[in-house]
């Protein structure tokens, strides 16, 4: 199977077995018990296979350490060497081999930024924060929306047939609408082709490089429990597009995405920017009370990257009145209650989650019977779609209940704000579960620049 740039694993072995041949092991030359187990087993000999393109790779790309990877690859052939004809213990030593020389190329081909990368994020660094002056509420929107690549561009999308679902959309049989007769051949050429086996694939042509010649990017929906999105990149090289991660050995890398974007919970998305005369994809990542931008170069294989993180602090309030969406209707909060929820956020940090598990302390007081103890130390489990903010304590008629404040990780709009939570539930009952909206104004309080990986659930 091939999700949007990715090889999960069934694809990934299909691939392999077809170049088996020219690349695995000489199986005419078997002589070992463990050589022989291998070419009588095709899932071990397309591991070997897959090693063995990888380590040419690493080995092609670090001249440097040439003679260390000789000597690392020998003792580890000896470590092999010793499962005999044991296949379980084969297959363990090359599926660990081969994630280890993996993560070695990749940090091997990785990008390291220049000085104008680093430059160019003080100087979206200096625009948010000019941009906060004017509005402390939306400076990185503001400044992203200012920074936007907004002409040179052509995107089309995958073709539905008029009597196929959206799984069975196919790349276009003829040149889309600005697409040039270039730019069909060279996407003819490369084998472009619908990148997902569900959903849509969104296409875009523009110059990534600043050569003159428009590149392509590749954004594929494929769905799953995150409802992901993959963004893969393609350079224009001579008559074809190349993928990004070419120098990986892609065909065996499950990372030839630039990144992905979780749309389940998740607040992510990606702006396409330009500073300095560059183009960056400026990816976001983001949290209660910060965002974090990361600037990929769209064509390389990223290893650390310039970080613009911004920070935020909220003015958290309860509505007095409440709104039921599953029956549209509207209930008005008394005053007792109102004042006890706000009472209760007053002990909700105003600028960071802190999902810190259970507390050295009951929350609250715990009886001489009901409920064992632990249920009073913590809410519970969380979700992976909501991000938790805190818990406290909320006492209402003097009864205390246990409360929790989650977000959707920073997700934040000019109409509503935060979108927030309270729930609350009785420690010594069952199925006391009560919800209550919170909304949240925030304001800018700093921006800072640094270095480091991409969080997130996005590619190498």
């Amino acid at each position: 199977m091939y999700i949007k740039g990715r090889c999960i694993l069934s694809a990934c072995a299909l691939l392999s077995a077809q170049h088996a041949l020219a690349t695995g092991m000489d199986c005419t030359k078997a002589a070992s018990a463990v050589e022989k187990t291998i070419c009588a087993n095709n899932g071990l000999y397309e591991l070997d296979t897959q090693m063995g393109g990888i380590y040419r790779g690493l080995f092609k790309a670090s001249p440097a350490a040439q003679a260390e990877l000789k000597t690392a690859q020998r003792i580890w052939l000896k470590t092999r060497d010793q499962c005999t004809d044991n296949q379980d213990c084969l297959d363990q030593r090359y599926r660990e081999r081969v994630q280890s020389l993996q993560m070695q190329l990749n940090e091997a081909v990785a990008y390291k930024p220049l000085d104008v990368d680093k430059l160019a994020a003080e100087d979206l660094r200096r625009a948010i924060q000019t941009a906060s002056n004017a509005d402390a509420e939306f400076p990185l929107e503001r400044t992203l929306e200012s920074l936007a690549i907004k002409t040179d561009a052509s995107q089309f999308s995958d073709v539905e047939e008029d009597d196929a679902s959206a799984d069975e959309a196919h790349f276009p049989t003829a040149a889309p609408k600005g697409v040039t007769p270039d730019e069909w051949n060279a996407l003819i050429a490369s084998k472009i082709e619908g990148a997902s086996e569900s959903g849509k694939s969104t296409y875009t042509l523009m110059d990534l490089d600043g050569d003159g010649r428009r590149d392509l990017i590749v954004d594929t929906y494929a769905g799953g429990t995150g409802l992901f999105s993959y963004i893969e990149t393609y350079h224009r090289t001579g008559d074809v597009f190349v993928r990004r991660t070419s120098a990986l050995d892609s065909e065996s890398s499950s990372n030839s995405f630039l990144l992905s974007l979780n749309d389940r919970g998740a607040n992510q998305s990606v702006d396409w920017i330009n500073l300095r005369g560059r183009v960056y994809a400026a990816y976001r990542n983001s949290y209660y009370g910060v965002d974090q931008l990361y600037l990929l170069n769209p064509l390389e294989v990223t290893g650390a990257v310039p970080i613009v993180t911004v920070h935020y602090r909220y003015q958290l309030s309860v509505p007095k009145i409440q709104k039921d969406e599953a029956s549209d209707t509207s209930v008005t909060l008394d005053d007792a209650l109102h004042g006890a929820l706000t009472q209760a956020l007053g002990k909700v940090s105003k600028t960071e989650a802190n999902d810190v598990g259970e507390q050295k302390e009951p929350i609250c007081p715990i009886p001489p019977s009901g409920e064992g103890d632990g249920a009073y130390y913590g809410y519970g489990p969380g979700h992976y779609t909501f991000e938790i903010v805190g818990d406290m304590p909320v006492v209402i008629g003097g009864q205390c209940y246990i409360g929790r404040m989650v977000d959707w990780f920073g997700s934040y709009s000019a109409k509503d704000g935060l979108g927030a939570q309270l729930v609350l539930r009785k420690p010594d009952l069952e199925e006391t579960e009560r919800s209550y909206q919170v909304n949240g104004k925030r304001r800018m309080t700093d921006v800072v620049t640094s270095m480091g990986k991409v969080e997130g659930d996005n590619g190498g």
